[in-house]
């Protein structure tokens, strides 16, 4: 159930309430594809970092360890030790990026596996069965990832289909839903709003999509190299026809300004890889601006990574230090500056949440735009 707290023009404040708990909104989903968050960082870590939903890869689980693994496991929560909510994606990103060979029909993508070469089919009911074996709080419909530039005619017959496939999912989730021995029963669907970067497109499937009344709406195919302007520009096309009773999701988003930008124009929730994978490699976000805590000025820096931060990296131990882990590869280097990037995206997201409710989002915007980006020095 979603649930509407406050308003600042489209920026929203509210509550969407799980069979796992509830999530406060906006949200930052921190992503775990393998069931795990690269870096060394653990359920009991989440928790800690302030986590509130943990993102997982239909396409990665499927594969291995196998999603009937995880259900003879108990499912998801159970397999991670996570008891809070969990999003599944389709896998249908995965289908179009990683599989340099494959045959899309209106059946769904016939594709070899990344990794052994293995033939694959994944269609819309496939999708569902593995998503309901992870037993996970939200499923996402499994859809078409277009290509940004995609030629406009091919781009109106793969929003089509997906939309079809939409409704072939939320067909068989309610089947799997109905099961006496399915994980979550309670499972919801979000579906996924596609059409790159033409928005009469976008906004047509959008139209279309909420008649189905979906449990949410996500919008999809973007920050795939389009310029971020014309991302910008597509959610201000699109999210005045997403359902207003409805959470609404950006997937793939972002750097800390793309997410401050997105809740600006309506969104509710986002995932990306890149506060993990940039701390693994030393590129740390902080309150000053982005830190890269590779350059030598950190040698002898004793100071913590962000003095105005209360992760657990921050709390005990130097730049210095973390840096010196980093460059000699220690495992616990990526697992600290993992913890702190994740500690700072959840509670970017727990600011935009108070300023939303007392009224000062619109000057939280303007204060933090040009800081957040920036990179900075020794002394910040």
């Amino acid at each position: 159930m979603y649930i509407p707290l406050a308003k600042v023009n489209r920026a929203r404040r509210s509550r969407l309430e799980t069979v796992h708990g509830a999530v406060e909104l906006p949200a930052f989903m921190n992503v775990g594809t393998s069931a795990a968050i690269k870096g060394g960082v653990g359920s009991t870590d989440l928790q800690e970092l302030n986590c509130q939903v943990e993102l997982c890869n239909t396409y990665h689980l499927h594969v291995r360890p196998g999603d009937d693994v995880i259900r003879d496991l108990g499912g998801l929560h159970s397999f991670m030790g996570w008891s809070g909510p969990i999003l599944t994606d389709s896998g249908g990103f995965q289908v179009f990026s990683l599989a340099r060979l494959r045959k899309i029909s209106e059946k769904g993508v016939t594709f070899r596996s990344h990794l052994d070469g293995k033939q694959i089919f994944m269609g819309p009911e496939e999708s569902m069965r593995i998503q309901s074996n992870l037993g996970s709080t939200i499923a996402m419909a499994f859809d078409e990832c277009i290509e940004n530039p995609a030629e406009y005619k091919y781009t109106e017959r793969s929003v089509a289909r997906t939309t079809r496939w939409l409704a072939r999912c939320k067909e068989e989730l309610a089947r799997l839903n109905s099961l006496p021995d399915t994980i979550n029963p309670r499972q919801m669907l979000f579906g996924i709003n596609q059409g790159s970067t033409y928005e009469d497109i976008r906004i047509e499937h959008m139209k279309e999509i909420a008649g189905l009344n979906l449990d949410g709406y996500a919008v999809g195919g973007l920050a795939v190299g389009e310029p971020t302007e014309a991302m910008y520009s597509v959610l201000d096309s699109v999210v005045p026809y997403m359902p207003e009773d409805k959470p609404r999701y950006l997937m793939g988003v972002g750097t800390p300004v793309n997410i401050i930008e997105g809740v600006y124009r309506g969104i509710d929730l986002f995932d990306c890889v890149m506060p993990s994978r940039n701390a693994r490699h030393g590129t740390i976000f902080t309150w000053e601006g982005v830190r890269i805590l590779g350059n030598a000025r950190y040698r002898r820096d004793s100071l913590p990574i962000d003095p105005n931060c209360g992760c657990p990296a921050c709390r005990n131990h130097s730049r210095g230090y973390i840096r010196h882990l980093l460059n000699v590869k220690e495992m616990l280097g990526y697992r600290l500056a993992v913890q702190h990037n994740l500690w700072f995206y959840n509670e970017l997201t727990a600011k935009i949440r108070e300023t939303l409710e007392d009224g000062s989002f619109e000057s939280f915007r303007r204060e933090m735009l040009p800081v957040l980006d920036k990179r900075i020095g020794l002394r910040g």
